[in-house]
């Protein structure tokens, strides 16, 4: 039992390093040699939505709002499923149009498809959500970051809306993980961990690396840690803002959270022997998104494990049975400092009483992960407009 116990309290502890050294390393080292360009590449932005008839309309519009040269840039809506009403107004656009129906649909399957239609068309490919807005000036950022040598590039999510207490804890949870795994690795000169959406490519480079991959989620796990073997570097570009919808339902929450354990043990288990050689070879970001990234639990799972821990070691040991409460302090500590000062406000403190609620969810979500990932499941997205009164 003694034994047990101190596997349980080394396995937090270097969970809690971990993310202790990354939030330490995002406040005191981070920044990117980019210059503004005169030269101007041509862009594609990606689309892959499934079945979203009621918000694709104006997310098309709004992405035609672009500050970047017109003849430079097409969007490039990947229509899935869709309505034929939705795909008659949709061709009424300035933009381009791909209709896919799959058996079994996924993103990756989708983005294949379009790549290989728009093959040479491009000098960059931008990957985004059917419920993503990007920034006005987006484009042109990502343009200066790709001029200045980078090729593989990772925009800043942030919420499109706060409308809920979940809403507030996964925007919360998207701005630390922004910070730690994209911000801080890339401060301890790390490649940044893709997130789905938001993601930059050199076209050709993003076409045959996602040619060999058909994840039904995931895919961005795999297509990371493919271009780091390849030796290519993901640049975290943190004023390169896309908003992106926020779930605001604890049921969505459940399901959305069920395949994101999903995909992390099962990238965990089949690159564990890749990711440990790798280290060996010195290549630490292959080892960081390959094994460290999917070892340890997520923020909330731990969080609410450390305090559960906490208070039965004091019901068992004793009040001055330390080294528990110790590492829970860290740990919230390091959330703490890694989420943005605009977000210390009344609506994030009212939206922590839902963290027990979140912790439940998300324990359901880890024991009921079996078979998650071989079903795709779409959250479905309602918001069209920006309503983050944070910002």
């Amino acid at each position: 039992m003694y034994f047990i116990s101190l596997i349980i309290l080394l396995y937090f502890l270097l969970a809690t390093l971990y993310v202790l050294v990354l939030a330490i390393a995002g406040k005191l080292n981070y920044g990117a040699n980019i210059k503004a360009s005169n030269t101007k590449a041509k862009v594609a932005i990606f689309v892959p939505a499934y079945k979203e008839d009621n918000i694709i309309i104006s997310v098309a519009n709004k992405l035609l709002q672009c500050n970047y040269s017109e003849e430079l840039f097409d969007i490039i809506i990947i229509a899935d499923s869709f309505k034929k009403e939705t795909i008659i107004a949709l061709n009424k656009l300035p933009i381009k149009v791909v209709e896919v129906s799959w058996q079994e649909s996924t993103k990756a399957k989708s983005l294949n498809f379009a790549l290989n239609l728009f093959d040479g068309s491009y000098d960059i490919a931008i990957i985004s959500d059917a419920d993503n807005i990007l920034e006005i000036d987006f484009i042109n950022k990502i343009n200066d970051a790709y001029q200045s040598g980078y090729h593989v590039i990772q925009g800043r999510r942030i919420a499109k809306n706060l409308n809920t207490s979940f809403a507030i804890l996964d925007a919360s949870s998207e701005a630390i993980n922004n910070h730690l795994f994209r911000k801080g690795a890339n401060a301890l000169g790390l490649s940044s961990a893709l997130i789905g959406s938001g993601m930059a490519f050199n076209f050709q480079l993003l076409k045959n690396e996602l040619s060999n991959i058909d994840a039904v989620g995931g895919f961005d796990k795999e297509l990371q840690l493919n271009l780091i073997e390849a030796g290519y570097k993901i640049l975290y570009l943190e004023d390169a803002i896309v908003y992106d919808e926020k779930v605001d339902k604890p049921s969505t929450f459940g399901r959305q959270r069920r395949r994101w354990i999903s995909t992390q043990f099962i990238y965990l288990k089949s690159h564990f022997h890749k990711g440990l050689r790798a280290m060996i070879q010195g290549n630490f970001s292959y080892f960081n998104l390959s094994i460290l990234t999917n070892v340890f639990l997520s923020r909330i799972l731990t969080l609410g494990a450390l305090f559960g821990i906490s208070i039965l070691y004091s019901i068992i040991k004793g009040p001055f049975n330390l080294q528990w409460w110790l590492l829970f302090v860290t740990y919230s500590f390091v959330l703490f400092i890694s989420l943005p000062k605009k977000m210390f406000n009344k609506n994030t403190l009212l939206a922590l009483l839902s963290l027990p609620n979140a912790f439940i969810i998300m324990l359901i979500s880890f024991l009921r992960i079996k078979g998650a990932n071989k079903t795709f499941i779409h959250t479905k997205h309602t918001n069209v407009e920006i309503e983050n009164p944070v910002l």
